[in-house]
């Protein structure tokens, strides 16, 4: 049994989950008539929610592909390998719950890759579990290999030669298993309350410093 059949296995509820996210929040920040990444896509949930004029898809799992919707593009490599993308063609790239499942350094070499990749005014957002917050659960995914909260994220970011443009400590709960309920009206009430009960992941936004090696 892999992976995706047992701790990340498909629960349709993720989509009206990112259907929200992407309503009331990141429909607010990626430009519609840019070209949206997705890394380390899983069932792309994101990426099919995204409207925009090119949609790229990449995961090392080959098993996504059937779940995207027609017109997004799948890329079936790891993220350390973004050579099948176009340099400065990226306007928005999207990374959810990945980097914890990496190393440093191999999260490095993303962050490196992905500085060509970007357009002048692409940028970069991260969503992912926010250890200060979410300790206890943390390891109970048993592919978490790095750890990082909301600040040493995003001093990881700055040490790497990025620029980071928001930081949200506490912005969704954990899991789609948690105690509230998916309905998109509560999401949406829910990211514009200052009061976030069972905020465990965080979101960071950064774009590479020009320059910057």
């Amino acid at each position: 049994m892999s992976y995706h059949d047992s701790r990340l296995a498909f629960d349709a509820k993720r989509q009206t989950v990112w259907d929200s996210l992407w309503r009331y929040h990141f429909s607010n920040i990626v430009p519609r008539d840019g070209c949206v990444l997705d890394l380390g896509c899983g069932y792309g949930d994101f990426i099919n929610a995204v409207e925009a004029r090119r949609r790229i898809a990449l995961d090392q799992w080959d098993g996504f592909v059937p779940y995207l919707q027609p017109g997004v593009e799948p890329v079936v490599a790891p993220v350390t390998d973004l050579s099948g993308i176009e340099n400065k063609s990226v306007d928005f790239a999207f990374a959810s719950n990945l980097f914890e499942h990496i190393s440093q350094s191999d999260f490095a070499a993303t962050l490196e890759s992905l500085r060509f990749k970007l357009s002048d005014r692409g940028s970069l957002a991260i969503l992912q579990p926010n250890w200060r917050y979410a300790y206890r659960e943390y390891f109970d995914d048993y592919t978490h290999v790095s750890v990082y909260s909301h600040v040493s994220l995003a001093d990881f970011l700055r040490a790497h030669g990025w620029e980071v443009l928001e930081v949200r400590a506490r912005f969704l709960p954990l899991t789609v298993k948690s105690r509230l309920p998916v309905m998109p009206a509560l999401i949406g009430l829910y990211l514009k309350s200052p009061f976030k009960p069972l905020g465990k992941q965080m979101l960071i936004r950064a774009r590479p410093l020009k320059g910057a090696r």
